[in-house]
């Protein structure tokens, strides 16, 4: 089966949105929780937890969130599905 140019579009534009929100959210995350660590001075073990934690969290979420948006995506656009709103 072909694509139409304007389906070709739409994967593509998908794709960035879920690049870009999935980077966004990590970015937050990882501020969240490493930025404490970063911008003040805490003890020791505590700046040993939050940089590596920031440091796991943030690609996991990136990652979760791109295969989300992506899955959602596939979901609508398969054919003989509807919306239940439709």
């Amino acid at each position: 089966m072909r694509r139409t140019q304007a389906e070709r579009d739409a994967v593509t534009v998908e794709i960035g949105y879920a690049l870009c929100s999935a980077a966004f959210a990590a970015a937050v995350v990882f501020g969240a929780v490493a930025g404490p660590a970063l911008l003040f001075s805490l003890p020791g073990t505590v700046e040993g937890l939050l940089l590596p934690a920031g440091l796991v969290l943030a690609p996991v979420l990136f990652l979760i969130r791109v295969v989300s948006v992506l899955l959602r995506f596939r979901g609508a656009a398969q054919p003989g599905r509807t919306r239940p709103d439709s």
